[in-house]
């Protein structure tokens, strides 16, 4: 089976470092014409302003700059046109969500300290098919968006910087938390894993688990523990007997020189659900498996499994056997199950490589999570020809593949959303605001955000009635808690 050459250049790897303190950057105003006197916040404190109107479905918004620790840019063009509004591939693990990379420490976004570059494309407008109504998805009676964000393990596992980044979501959209308590180095961050103890990969980042869901649940937030299944370096390397193999001897290696275990052997099903079942009786809401695929960012016909007669059609079919005895487990516990799948998976034919096919796996789940990074994407992709430039379009046109692809189903979309700068182009709160909007106008209200320092653009997600977004004007519910 050959590696889509979407996916080599799609694929990289990114490892999610302690975030630093923030870096405050001023927002300065520097109009053409005379400015008018500040304006009164509503608690009387003054505040600078920018007017600005919106082709998609022309709107005025007054945004605030006075709080801001994001410098915005000062051209309306940002929002008179797509291109600047408009998928790293699994992060913590990311190429194709799969939220994680695995960049070299150079490469890891920093907190942006100077204003973002002007972009360097003249600003294009979205195309016929863009601007024409787009069909509404049915939803189940009782169904409530999910709106969050991944916060990684060991902030997540510290009383004081959990409490800081959940301070954080006071006055947001957010309505829930994506905990990763697996990733794609292997590490498993909780105690009480038998088999984890067992292998010798248990790390302690999250030392009270149940302390960390109380606090979410405190804030009236869903939830979720995130797991990645067959991306795991640790074990690969502690247990070779489960790990995939080269042709040449020895383990398999992907550009990185990261392993993987072998996702025919069922003792790697039992691991991974004895981690969820775990996760279940810590309290956490619902259950998201990542990597749930074969590899992919190297030389994969060199790849030898277990299953000496594996085909593209195999892999398809052992990703489903795993998502149907996983979904028998957790059936009893009434927890949802989610799964993040390859961005791509929304638009491309085949399983690329990786044994991912997007309709039957959503069959299978209670939601899915395509990881829609425009970073990640190949240029050329959508017809684009910088797509990391073109986040409105990346999402629209996704999305709008995953609604044909999904019919019924398409309800259960809440994808990644890219929440981070990454080669040279800066995402502030235009970009991210680019990429809800594309969401909304296919009718997806739900999604994930992603940034590996969890230094998320808080300003674009504030609720405030001249929002453009439907759920911006509105307290956010408990998702589903």
């Amino acid at each position: 089976m050959t590696l889509s050459p979407l996916i080599l250049a799609c694929s990289l790897a990114w490892a999610v470092p302690e975030a630093p303190a923030p870096v405050e950057v001023a927002l300065t105003s520097a109009p053409a014409t005379p400015a008018p006197a500040p304006a009164k916040a509503a608690d009387g404190v003054a505040s600078s302003t920018i007017s600005v109107t919106f082709s998609l479905s022309t709107f005025s918004a007054t945004i605030p700059l006075s709080t801001s620790s994001a410098t915005i840019p000062r051209s309306t063009e940002a929002f008179t046109s797509h291109s600047r509004w408009a998928t790293m591939p699994s992060t913590a693990g990311v190429p194709g969500h799969e939220p994680g990379l695995e960049l070299p420490a150079a490469e890891v976004p920093r907190q942006q300290t100077e204003a973002p570059r002007q972009q360097t494309e003249a600003p294009r407008h979205q195309t016929e098919a863009e601007e024409r109504p787009v069909e509404a998805l049915v939803f189940p009676a009782g169904f409530k968006p999910v709106r969050g964000v991944h916060l990684s393990a060991w902030v997540a596992g510290s009383p004081h910087s959990r409490k800081k980044f959940l301070d954080q979501l006071s006055g947001t959209f957010i309505n829930a938390v994506v905990v990763p308590l697996k990733e794609t180095d292997g590490q498993v961050y909780v105690a009480g894993v038998p088999k984890a103890q067992a292998y010798g990969t248990t790390l302690i980042a999250i030392p009270d688990p149940a302390a960390l869901v109380a606090d979410i649940h405190g804030r009236g937030l869903r939830a979720i523990a995130r797991i990645v299944v067959f991306k795991d370096n640790l074990l690969a390397r502690k247990h070779p007997e489960l790990a995939v193999k080269h042709a040449g001897g020895g383990l398999w290696r992907n550009n990185n020189g990261i392993t993987w275990v072998d996702p025919y052997h069922r003792e790697i099903w039992e691991y991974n659900l004895e981690l969820a079942l775990a996760a279940v009786r810590l309290g956490f809401d619902e259950i998201q498996f990542d990597y749930v695929r074969f590899p992919s960012d190297g030389d994969t016909t060199t790849c030898r499994y277990s299953r000496e007669d594996h085909t593209e059609k195999s892999a398809v079919a052992n990703i489903l056997d795993f998502l149907r005895f996983a979904r028998k487990r957790l059936e009893p516990t009434k927890v949802a199950m989610s799964i993040a799948v390859f961005g791509m998976t929304t638009t491309a034919k085949g399983d690329m490589g990786i044994g991912q096919d997007l309709q039957v796996m959503t069959g299978l789940s209670d939601f899915v999570s395509p990881m829609m990074y425009p970073s990640h994407y190949a240029h050329g992709e959508y017809g684009l020809r910088n797509p990391n430039r073109e986040p409105y379009k990346v999402i629209f046109r996704g999305l709008r593949d995953a609604k044909r692809r999904l019919g019924g189903e398409a309800w259960k979309l809440r994808p990644y959303l890219q929440d981070f700068s990454l080669f040279h182009v800066h995402y502030g709160p235009f970009e991210l605001q680019a990429e809800l909007m594309a969401a909304q106008k296919q009718g997806i209200e739900s999604f994930i955000l992603w940034n590996p320092a969890n230094h998320y653009t808080w300003q674009a997600l504030r609720l405030r009635n001249d929002s453009p977004l439907r759920y911006a004007s509105a307290p956010p519910s408990a998702a589903g808690h």
